[in-house]
């Protein structure tokens, strides 16, 4: 019998167990849900999908929600602080005395299910998400916003049948779990749709689309895709950090929504969070109020997500850890940055593409890169140096520096005061890097 009788031991516990298991299936997780009495049937729900983008459309839709009054649960991935945020409730993380509750509440379970599977008990994820399922179906939230680990179909959190099901976009990540073409990552991230649940699309690749509103059909869900349900238009900075947009779908339109996160793929992700949000309220029948939509928009921040941790010097860091990522910090910078120099010291997991990420933002002119390397979680690790500064073209030369402490100086040194210092490449890399920053 497993004891754990500390927070911390509890933490440990759950790091400690495996992290995948060789044959992807959902029977495990039923197994271990049924032993826990169904937790997932007892909370109202919305599914969120896609590569990029899921925490910034939940963050958004928490908001908007919280406005209109409802008590909002949320369920996110990785931590960008403390464990316990990945479990958290009006966005204040649960306490150190209920995480370990909830581990000692699931381990006689997970004891027997180590000793009868063949495979072996519930996975590091699959436990998280069980204890998230058992905390909210104690009555914690009005509502659960729950974002998928890795695709969707295979992943812990699919066996929720939520009010809604969205699926924000689709790129290129995690391709040696969900495949190599847009169409099999699709299909990976369709696997949430539910029989007559709706889904709201965000903006996705015509090859990626045609999987999801095939997968729609079948399952008789009413679909709601972005540019045809419900459009965008008008999208303009207000100043440095503020942008703008008008909203539109057949029975509602909203002029001069603001945000204060940056990048057109904000606008969007506020956008698809905005038609989720219609469609919950009008399955709650709870009437739609504009003040409720300004304020939860205008109010919505997510750490991590170009977020300014410092003014003089200007200092932003950003989760950015794939290429579809890199592409929108890229053109992000081209567009609205282009009057500064930008210093970016970059930290990529050698498990990512890291080539054509340095490619996508080393192509700007104004872009100055320092490579340099942290620890990553658990056996991951930071891709190499001499990898990060060959075979890529750029239009500055690359510098290195091992230390990224060093390196955030060496950045510090060479810019003026007039230049912008962006920290990016992995969410666990600025989890690292924002502690020096925010207390």
């Amino acid at each position: 019998m497993t004891e754990v009788k500390t927070y911390e031991e509890a933490v440990a516990f759950i790091h400690g167990r495996t992290k995948f298991k060789k044959i992807p299936t959902l029977a495990r997780m039923r197994k271990f849900m049924a032993a826990l009495d169904n937790p997932q049937d007892k909370i109202k729900a919305i599914h969120i999908a896609g590569t990029n983008g899921k925490g910034s459309t939940l963050t958004f839709l928490r908001s908007m929600l919280q406005e209109t009054g409802y008590k909002v649960g949320t369920f996110t991935s990785p931590f960008l602080t403390r464990f316990n945020e990945r479990i958290s409730v009006d966005g204040k993380p649960i306490s150190d005395a209920e995480i370990l509750r909830l581990v000692q509440k699931l381990l006689p379970i997970i004891d027997e299910l180590d000793e009868t599977l063949p495979e072996g008990g519930p996975t590091e994820f699959e436990i998280i998400t069980a204890m998230m399922f058992s905390y909210f179906a104690e009555g914690h939230a009005d509502v659960v916003l729950v974002e998928v680990g890795i695709g969707g179909l295979y992943d812990s959190t699919n066996v929720v049948l939520p009010s809604v099901s969205v699926i924000v976009n689709i790129g290129f990540d995690h391709m040696k779990l969900l495949g190599n073409t847009l169409a099999a990552i699709a299909s990976q991230k369709a696997g949430i749709i539910k029989q007559n649940v709706p889904t709201v699309v965000g903006q996705v690749d015509d090859e990626a689309l045609n999987v999801i509103i095939k997968t729609a059909k079948q399952k008789q869900s009413h679909y709601f895709c972005f540019d045809s349900a419900y459009q965008v238009s008008n999208r303009r900075y207000q100043d440095l950090w503020t942008q703008k947009f008008d909203f539109s779908t057949e029975n509602f339109q909203f002029k001069d929504l603001r945000i204060s996160m940056l990048g057109n793929y904000q606008i969007n992700n506020a956008s698809t969070a905005l038609q989720a949000y219609l469609i919950f309220l009008n399955l709650q029948k709870v009437p739609v109020i504009e003040k409720n939509v300004k304020n939860g928009l205008a109010k919505a921040f997510w750490a991590g997500r170009f977020e300014k941790v410092s003014e003089q010097p200007l200092v932003v860091l950003d989760g950015a850890h794939n290429e579809p990522a890199m592409e929108e910090i890229s053109e992000l910078l081209k567009t609205h940055f282009k009057q500064f120099d930008i210093y970016i010291v970059l930290a990529i997991l050698e498990d990512k593409q890291y080539h054509k990420m340095i490619q996508t933002l080393g192509k700007l002119t104004n872009v100055h890169i320092i490579a340099t390397t942290f620890a990553g979680p658990g056996k991951r690790q930071s891709a190499n140096l001499s990898e990060l500064t060959t075979s890529t073209k750029t239009a500055n030369p690359i510098q290195t520096e091992e230390n990224w402490q060093l390196a955030i100086a060496k950045a510090s040194q060479l810019m003026s005061s007039e230049d912008l210092l962006l920290i990016t490449g992995s969410l666990y890399f600025i989890s690292d890097v924002r502690k020096l920053f925010v207390e």
